[in-house]
């Protein structure tokens, strides 16, 4: 099949194209390389991709461009769309709510006006546990109601999903949205804690840990949320939310634990306030994949860190001797 991935070139976009083309599909990337952090990381990203000497194509573009979109998908019969550009991210979203909302918003609606003029029947879209907001209710459920959002960012998500059951309703459009919790692992963006806190660990920076170090996540393997994504690729489902979490929550401190063992060197914290946006906890009720799209996540947060260690070191190694 004809696959287009938007954001094909980012993190959790970049391993989507890989799992497809691994299956053998033909897969397109429309990734605007943006400087939100900074683009050799993606362009890296693609060089893996392409790599793979399979039949994958990349399209630099903006999703804010409904023309641009709009004569990709008229000169390509596309069978599936994988809607995940975006911009993300709690805090930057504070800075630039018009942002947010530009790309966010009117750029998914752009995507999903292009794959119905053209005739594509199924669009996955990514949302996020930022949706949530401040829930009482724990483990976070799809028919939970969200009307809490406390950030720019996840009130973009929200109008995300509200404008995927239109298309459905409207066009009959099979529209399936995936709500990420906290997704890790190789590739991670630079701007993300773990990595984050990798490299300043590593350089004996101080960290910033925003409160106590309670808040909890629910972290989950990037493998593990890519097979979500290709489940969600096998089946019609009308308009439906998957959550795609670990359904187990870690603190931050236990986090900042596990890096200090597996990079052999002790944080130095720099305790700051809380700051506004975050949520004390996500914690994904799975249940739902679990029976729709037969979603098992393996990896457990122990061995992801390891994993993830192990990357950031042969990334920072290469880093090193090319620098040389």
């Amino acid at each position: 099949m004809n696959f287009l991935v938007t954001g094909g070139a980012g993190f959790i976009g970049s391993h989507v194209c890989e799992r497809l083309l691994r299956e053998g599909h033909n897969v397109w990337a429309f990734d605007d390389l943006n400087n939100f952090y900074d683009p050799q990381f993606k362009r890296r990203n693609l060089r893996e991709v392409q790599a793979l000497a399979r039949p994958f194509e990349f399209v630099h573009g903006d999703i804010t461009d409904a023309s641009a979109l709009t004569e990709l998908l008229s000169s390509v019969k596309f069978d599936q769309v994988i809607h995940l550009a975006a911009r993300a991210g709690v805090r930057p979203s504070l800075a630039d709510p018009a942002l947010y909302q530009r790309v966010n918003v009117e750029g998914t609606v752009n995507v999903l006006e292009a794959a119905r003029k053209s005739g594509v029947k199924k669009i996955i879209v990514a949302s996020s546990s930022s949706v949530y907001g401040v829930n009482a209710k724990v483990p976070f459920s799809e028919n939970d109601p969200i009307f809490e959002a406390i950030s720019p960012y996840a009130a973009s998500k929200l109008a995300c999903e509200t404008l995927g059951r239109v298309w459905h309703h409207l066009y009959k459009m099979d529209v399936t949205m995936l709500r990420f919790f906290t997704v890790y692992g190789p590739r991670q963006r630079p701007d993300l804690a773990i990595f984050k806190f990798a490299q300043l660990i590593s350089a004996g920076k101080p960290i910033p840990v925003f409160g106590d170090g309670s808040a909890a996540r629910d972290y989950t393997y990037v493998t593990d949320t890519v097979e979500g994504v290709i489940a969600a690729t096998k089946k019609e489902f009308g308009y439906e939310i998957f959550n795609l979490g670990e359904s187990q929550t870690v603190s931050l401190s236990r986090m900042i634990e596990l890096l200090e063992a597996e990079l052999g060197k002790q944080a130095v914290i720099d305790r700051q306030p809380l700051q506004p946006g975050d949520v004390p906890m996500t914690f994904a009720d799975i249940s739902k994949a679990r029976e729709r799209l037969g979603y098992q996540p393996q990896i457990k947060i122990e061995q992801g860190i390891r994993l993830f260690a192990e990357w950031f070191r042969r990334e920072e190694k290469a880093r090193m001797e090319a620098g040389r």
